[in-house]
């Protein structure tokens, strides 16, 4: 589920001020790093502390998330809002998507891939530049094994929500490390340096909750900042009686110092795809 922020508005012919903002994107593929990934130990050589043995625990959940998902498919509905400075709407549009996210392996490459097809197009003002944001479920990349050496992961005490107690385990870029997000700006990638917090269930190691932010310290190239909320929720397929952890919704904020965007995401209607399924309907055809 690569990852992705750009810009929509004015033509070229009518644009008074050049685009800065291209994209922001997660890394659409990876190496499978040779040797066993293990969960960070404590520094004084001590057992583990809860935490950090449900860290163990979320990150084989996220692997086997990014491997199970890619078949499955969702309704997306999208709320693209500009803000002024004071953090009110000024401008709104809603859309609607079919939406299906895939993965797949090969040589030790893991690559995302995004299908959308539209439901409900939005009334598009082309007097207005909006955010265009796509894919920001996955970045749970953060807990996956791939990246374990790229973050500092810290217990940070427990929450409540809805009843139910939660871990909370902040995370920071260790510096020079590999990062799975990058903006992409004038044809160069620069890596993003995500920090945040996990909400994590103790017993499945699962994410309920993950926010991510990036800082003010790539203002050189006008990212004044961004600010990501993901909300994932046990879903029951039951046709195949089995529950999937999935993402219920995302929000995405995103600084320069002249604008300020908020997307809103919503996923619903959660459904398996059978491949074999649409195999014989198209040989029938």
């Amino acid at each position: 589920m690569s990852q992705s922020v750009r810009q929509t508005g004015k033509s070229a012919r009518t644009t008074t001020r050049p685009k800065w903002w291209c994209a922001v994107a997660l890394v659409g593929a990876f190496a499978v790093m040779s040797g066993p990934c293990a969960a960070q130990a404590p520094a004084d050589g001590g057992a583990a502390s809860p935490s950090l043995d449900a860290l163990a625990r979320t990150r084989k959940q996220v692997q086997e998330y990014f491997e199970g998902f890619s078949d499955l498919t969702c309704k997306e509905s999208v709320t693209q809002l500009v803000l002024n400075g004071s953090g009110r709407t000024i401008y709104r549009e809603n859309s609607a998507y079919d939406y299906q996210f895939q993965t797949s392996q090969q040589n030790g490459i893991w690559k995302f891939n995004e299908t959308r097809e539209s439901r409900n197009p939005a009334f598009r003002d082309p007097a207005r530049t909006l955010l265009v944001t796509t894919g920001f479920a996955s970045l749970l990349l953060v807990a996956h094994p791939m990246y374990e050496a790229s973050y500092e992961f810290e217990p940070d005490g427990a929450e409540t929500i809805g009843g139910v107690s939660y871990l909370r385990i902040r995370f920071k870029p260790i510096p020079g490390a590999t990062s799975p997000a990058s903006l992409r700006l004038r044809g160069r990638n620069y890596p993003l340096p995500l920090s945040g917090t996990l909400w994590i269930e103790p017993q499945s190691g699962a994410v309920v909750k993950l926010e991510a932010t990036v800082d003010s310290s790539l203002s050189d190239i006008g990212l004044a900042g961004m600010h990501s909320e993901v909300h994932f929720a046990l879903h029951q397929f039951h046709e195949q009686e089995e529950t999937v952890w999935v993402p219920e919704s995302a929000t995405i904020d995103v600084e320069t110092p002249r604008q300020h965007w908020r997307n809103l995401h919503r996923f619903t209607a959660y459904k398996r795809f059978n491949v074999n399924v649409h195999e014989e309907i198209g040989q029938t055809q």
